[in-house]
């Protein structure tokens, strides 16, 4: 229950570059924890996490706002991969 007021809606973004791009700073960390001894190390992926809150509409709304900001800012559709999925808790 969201308590007094309009009720607000959570949609977690998660923005991450595509396979195929370079990822630097994944690769950087990579290295890093085999250097420190982090066994069995196959891949590091790294990945922006939006949470954004959305007052007084549905959840198809709030997910539909969501988009929005992800093509206005949140990510570039050439190198990004990007979901869209109600925040959990």
């Amino acid at each position: 229950m969201d308590g007094p007021g309009p009720p607000t809606r959570r949609v977690e973004v998660r923005v991450e570059l595509k396979p195929e791009v370079q990822d630097a700073e994944a690769e950087s960390v990579a290295h890093s924890l085999t250097l420190l001894g982090v066994a069995s190390l196959k891949r590091v992926r790294v990945a922006r996490v939006y949470d954004l809150e959305f007052e007084g509409v549905d959840a198809t709304e709030a997910e539909r706002r969501a988009g929005d900001a992800v093509d206005k800012l949140l990510a570039n559709p050439v190198v990004h991969r990007v979901s869209i999925r109600p925040a959990p808790g």
